[in-house]
């Protein structure tokens, strides 16, 4: 089993970290010379405001939702995440970061779903609460199937955070409820390919 450790909008999230009164509000970070938006909270997104946007189109947009607006800090940023890394590194001797946000443990030194399960609850807890930045955790047989499980671990709120796809049902239903789009690799040029041929899940394509 493979565990993916993905931070949940880590710019904004970090920022965070040090002006807590901005959690649950709107927060978007710009690129390094303040051109576009390069990161956004939840709560941005849900205001519709889009990836790689201009400041200059939406400025009078954000001032009018009170969003909070940063310029990037990398060295703030490569910093929080090397915190998260160490402390997720601890759960398996098999670590491999991905990016900035996301890394992966192989699981395969636990005995059982329920140990992993129950590692996982735990290291959650301890990166959330000795870093200050949320993070999801995918759990699966293959690392595909692991970003697949974050996905609904930050979709769904039921899962307190942590997914795990350990069942052929469960891996069947996951597929079925994942646009083609969103599996891992899947880039612009193949989906249109894809939908092309009439596939549209990843079940589809499965």
């Amino acid at each position: 089993m493979w565990l993916l450790c993905d931070c949940d909008n880590f710019f904004a999230s970090c920022e965070r970290v040090f002006a807590p009164n901005l959690i649950g509000k709107p927060v978007v970070i710009l690129s390094n010379n303040d051109g576009c938006i390069i990161a956004r909270s939840k709560e941005a997104k849900q205001l519709g405001i889009k990836m790689g946007t201009p400041l200059y189109q939406v400025k009078d947009f954000l001032a009018k939702n009170d969003v909070a607006v940063f310029s990037s800090n990398y060295l703030l940023y490569g910093d929080l995440s090397s915190r998260v890394m160490s402390l997720l590194s601890r759960y398996s001797d098999k670590f491999y970061q991905y990016s900035i946000d996301e890394g992966f443990l192989d699981m395969s030194c636990y005995a059982s779903n329920e140990e992993i399960l129950q590692q996982a609850r735990t290291c959650r807890e301890v990166i959330t609460r000795g870093v200050g930045v949320p993070v999801t955790l995918g759990i699966a047989p293959t690392k595909t199937l692991a970003k697949l499980a974050s996905r609904f671990g930050k979709k769904y709120e039921g899962y307190g955070g942590v997914c795990m796809i350990d069942t052929e049902e469960k891996r069947l239903q996951a597929l079925e409820l994942c646009p083609i789009e969103d599996v891992w690799g899947i880039g612009r040029r193949s989906f249109d390919n894809l939908n092309y041929y009439g596939i549209h899940t990843a079940k589809d394509f499965a």
